[in-house]
């Protein structure tokens, strides 16, 4: 399973209130470039950690990327938002190839889906019509303490 990697400008824009990680639409982008080698990397200052400074994937044969959020509480001061694994099927052509997998908030207008963090598979994906890919979560998509 491959790690979580919270961006920094995650931060700032939670503490500002960019996010509200329980209404929001927490949506999920495929990429093959990664993090540090984007033209401008969504890894350093606050204002760029956006979706537009990440080089997606065509998604014209893919399935849905939103994330479903089956719980989200508090205990103790550490925060856990709980999500559903996420299927990616691809019909009617290939998806791909994608290494890095983004996680960020479709809701909010300024800045526009910013980003939370991603996922670095290790080696490039590429699903092939009919195939699928499984998000596995784990215990919790996000942790914070």
């Amino acid at each position: 399973m491959a790690t979580f990697n919270k961006l920094d400008g995650f931060v700032e824009h939670l503490a500002e209130g960019v996010h509200n990680l329980q209404t929001g639409a927490i949506t999920v982008a495929l990429s093959n470039t990664a993090p540090g080698s984007e033209s401008t990397p969504p890894t350093g200052a606050t204002a760029d950690c956006v979706l537009a400074n990440v080089t997606e994937v065509s998604y014209t044969n893919l399935s849905t990327r939103v994330v479903t959020i089956s719980a989200s509480s508090q205990t103790a001061g550490t925060y856990s938002m709980v999500a559903t694994d996420l299927v990616l099927t691809t019909t009617g052509g290939s998806t791909g190839p994608f290494r890095y997998i983004y996680v960020y908030n479709d809701t909010p207008t300024s800045p526009a889906d910013p980003l939370i963090g991603y996922y670095d598979y290790g080696s490039a994906v590429t699903l092939n019509d009919g195939e699928t890919f499984t998000l596995d979560f784990g215990a919790s998509l996000l942790t914070l303490a």
